[in-house]
């Protein structure tokens, strides 16, 4: 495999990587800074009370989301193990 064919496999693995973990990353992140807010504005220290909102909101972006996540990581599998009979030493 020439070394522009490893590139293009490593940046594809990346954009996949991006595109499964982009969204859980962005619920969490969100639901995490309004929960920082919400304990800042009650002068609430309680780790749980940011914790357990964000678990919550992750599973529900995973429920809502997990068809199309499970797609993306399967066809770029099947992709990958279908290029493994085309691979040159």
């Amino acid at each position: 495999m020439t070394p522009e064919g490893v590139m293009d496999v490593m940046m594809r693995a990346m954009t996949v990587t991006l595109e499964v973990a982009g969204p859980l990353l962005t619920v969490g992140l969100a639901i995490g800074l309004v929960m920082g807010l919400v304990q800042a504005a009650t002068q609430l220290s309680e780790p749980a009370i940011g914790f357990v909102p964000k678990l919550l909101a992750m599973g529900g972006t995973l429920v809502f989301m997990g068809g199309w996540l499970l797609e993306r990581l399967t066809s770029f599998g099947r992709e990958m193990l279908g290029a493994i009979g085309q691979i040159q030493p």
